[in-house]
């Protein structure tokens, strides 16, 4: 097994530990510091891959998509944070997994097909980078390609309040109230010899951005944010 395929997999007993240690304790900060909320946990799936697919509005929502499930999500990050140990231990320990930053897009669909292949689930921010404000912005097709490049359904979650706790130019980390909704699976088509139609990614990221956008307008609701 290569170097990159072992970042990938990621399967040894230790790291899984690690994992479900470090989880312990984000979800008890969580918790307990911004009296987070988590519904709809019985709509994620006890067995086989998925794709989670969480609002983005803050750094903390990458540790609330791990509170979401006790089964360990996998993440991309940044080939660059691998270079030195312990991090590049603990970075795959956490479920992260290297993508080159600045390459093309195609190294990154097909490690993420290659996570979901091998029956992991995968935490894929549809919105892209951080967004500001209550309004679910265009989604990227990447999410819902790679769902249906895999053949897995895609999970959409609502999480109100995060950018209240950490938003953009923010240095501490606020005591506000948290709350994540879990929506529905969102099925994907049955690709035809391999092949999946353009349109049909396209309507699985317009029921997607629809999902997401209601679940939002609820979690934000329930923390006691008003949309703007």
């Amino acid at each position: 097994m290569s170097a990159v395929e072992s970042k990938l997999a990621g399967n040894d007993l230790g790291s899984r530990s690690f994992y479900q240690f470090i989880r312990f304790l984000v979800v008890a900060i969580c918790r307990t510091y911004c009296r987070m909320n988590v519904s709809g946990q019985e709509n994620i799936p006890a067995l086989g891959p998925f794709i989670l697919a969480p609002i983005h509005r803050s750094y903390v929502d990458t540790p609330i998509a791990s509170g979401c499930t006790r089964r360990r999500m996998r993440f991309m990050g940044k080939d660059s944070m691998w270079k030195h140990q312990p991090l590049n231990w603990m970075l795959s320990a956490l479920g992260a997994f290297p993508v080159t930053r600045g390459s093309a897009d195609r190294e990154a669909i097909l490690r993420a097909i290659q996570v979901l292949k091998s029956g992991e689930p995968l935490v894929l921010f549809p919105e892209g980078e951080r967004k500001s404000g209550a309004v679910v912005q265009p989604l990227m097709d990447g999410a819902a390609y790679v769902a249906c490049k895999a053949g897995v359904p895609i999970i959409p979650v609502g999480i109100g309040g995060s950018e209240r706790v950490m938003g953009k130019g923010a240095k501490f980390i606020y005591p506000r109230k948290l709350v994540v909704i879990i929506g529905k699976p969102i099925p994907v088509p049955a690709s035809v010899d391999g092949r999946m139609p353009r349109s049909a990614v396209k309507e699985v990221t317009a029921q997607l951005h629809e999902q997401l956008q209601n679940l939002f307008d609820a979690a934000q609701s329930k923390a006691g944010y008003a949309a703007k």
